[in-house]
């Protein structure tokens, strides 16, 4: 009548022994590993940049008041009859130039630039060599960017915005010379009076920044400006001893040629965050 009895509880103490073992040796389940994950974003930019500033449009002169007589070939005599085949030259201007940017994450960024420079006027056609004059021009961009990160240190990077263009302490050129039509001689012309307005315009742009580290990189940039300034002059002639008062508008679009450093901050630093799953 013992036994089974005997035996049932050996069996169990048996199985309790085999549990507590079991207990106490390591698991052989392998560990899930954690995900690692860097942060490196930087949302504030300074650029530092030297730009070339190349004027790549066209003007065009009209006769405000129908001055010039039509007998002299070179305009309509008419109010507001354009000066057949006038044109105006800007020169080209290099300068150093400021941009700040913010980023809104690592791709989507918004960029404000701001410049100095100064160009002469210089008439050409049927009024060549005539100084027109020298004007300064700040030119303030505001533009939307998309910055591509896929390519490591190589970020290339395209935007579009809006320039306004304000020009300030033009000056006329003053200057005598001698102008030849069909007729031959006519006279010599001097620019006395120069007024420029302001131009507001469509501005693309494309470039990249090569990064050495983190915050510290070069930049190569490429800007297109659609600028449409209305210009008026008063130009005296001494053949017909009067002004001539014109009005020239012009699509001087110019070109933006740009190359510097950038310089980021403002981000956390670029410590490894675990991530648990």
């Amino acid at each position: 009548m013992n036994l089974p009895y005997r035996v049932i509880g050996a069996a169990s103490a048996l199985v309790c022994a085999n549990a507590a073992f079991a207990a106490d040796l390591p698991s052989r389940a392998q560990p899930q590993s954690a995900t690692i994950s860097t942060v490196d974003y930087q949302p504030f930019q300074i650029r530092l940049r030297a730009t070339a500033i190349v004027p790549d449009g066209g003007f065009s002169v009209f006769d405000r008041f129908g001055t010039v007589p039509a007998v002299t070939g070179i305009a309509a005599g008419v109010p507001g009859g354009q000066i057949f085949g006038a044109g105006v030259h800007a020169s080209t201007s290099i300068i150093p130039e400021v941009d700040l940017s913010y980023y809104f994450d690592e791709h989507f960024a918004i960029e404000t630039i701001a410049g100095y420079t100064r160009h002469t006027l210089t008439a050409t056609g049927s009024l060549a060599g005539i100084p027109v004059g020298a004007t300064n021009l700040l030119p303030v961009s505001l533009l939307g960017q998309y910055h591509f990160t896929q390519f490591g240190a190589f970020q290339p990077y395209f935007g579009v915005g809006v320039t306004w263009a304000v020009p300030y302490g033009y000056s006329p050129g003053n200057g005598w010379t001698p102008l030849g039509t069909a007729l031959g001689f006519t006279g010599y012309d001097s620019v006395r009076a120069l007024q420029i307005g302001t131009s507001v315009g469509v501005a693309g742009q494309i470039g990249f920044d090569y990064m050495i580290t983190p915050n510290i990189g070069v930049n190569v940039d490429l800007k297109r400006i659609m600028a449409e300034p209305t210009a008026y002059a008063t130009i005296y002639n001494s053949a017909l001893n009067q002004n001539i008062y014109v009005k020239v508008k012009s699509n001087i679009d110019p070109w933006l040629a740009s190359v510097g450093v950038t310089l980021r901050f403002g981000g956390a630093s670029a410590q490894p965050i675990l991530a648990k799953y």
